[in-house]
């Protein structure tokens, strides 16, 4: 991988770990509501998702979803579902901690398995890497070696971006809300994932 390579995807993939998703929004809500620490440990199941999409765009699979009409459906409504099942049960909550304590370990990882199911069920991700990635691959060269590289090189800018999202959530956390305003940044919060399911119900496999 050359330096020029480097220069080049750094920049664009900080854009694109930055933008706003349904993973980005999650940590949000995560770390208003759980904290900043569990959010961010809770971020392995995020990256263990996009390891894996990661791995299949390398391996060839990823273009079997750009190309399948089923596939890409089936993938997209399951992650729609999910994240409807999300929101309802955000607008629904009436309090602000997900667990009872911020570090207690089975909250951490109920949150990681959300980030887990919303990363993977989300056809936009894989699509991302099969676009996004193939880009800085070097003609002449193996081309699954540069994306396992270049995707390695991605996931530690995934943690700083979502880690930005979490601390923004957290800071929320530490005003002191009265209940309304509980229900009010819950209700807030499932319309955000509400509205996420929405738009991925919308999006189209690329022609």
């Amino acid at each position: 991988m050359t330096s020029d390579q480097l220069l080049l995807f750094l920049p664009a993939a900080a854009l694109v770990a930055a933008s706003p998703g349904a993973n980005n929004l999650l940590s949000l809500i995560n770390g208003a509501r759980a904290g900043l620490r569990p959010t961010v440990f809770s971020l392995l199941g995020r990256l263990t998702a996009f390891a894996i999409l990661i791995g299949l765009v390398a391996a060839g699979l990823g273009a079997l979803l750009a190309a399948s009409e089923l596939a890409f459906t089936i993938v997209k409504w399951l992650g729609v579902a999910y994240l409807t099942y999300l929101g309802i049960k955000l607008w629904f909550s009436r309090d602000l901690d997900l667990g009872e304590t911020e570090t207690h370990d089975g909250n951490v990882w109920r949150l990681a398995r959300k980030e887990f199911l919303v990363a993977i069920t989300n056809p936009k991700a894989i699509l991302l890497f099969t676009a996004f990635l193939p880009q800085f691959v070097v003609p002449g060269t193996e081309a699954a070696t540069q994306l396992l590289w270049l995707g390695a090189i991605y996931l530690p800018i995934e943690v700083c971006a979502a880690c930005l999202y979490a601390t923004a959530g957290s800071r929320v956390r530490k005003l002191r809300l009265t209940p309304p305003r509980v229900r009010l940044l819950n209700r807030t919060a499932g319309g955000m994932m509400l509205s996420a399911a929405a738009l991925l119900a919308s999006s189209r496999r690329a022609a």
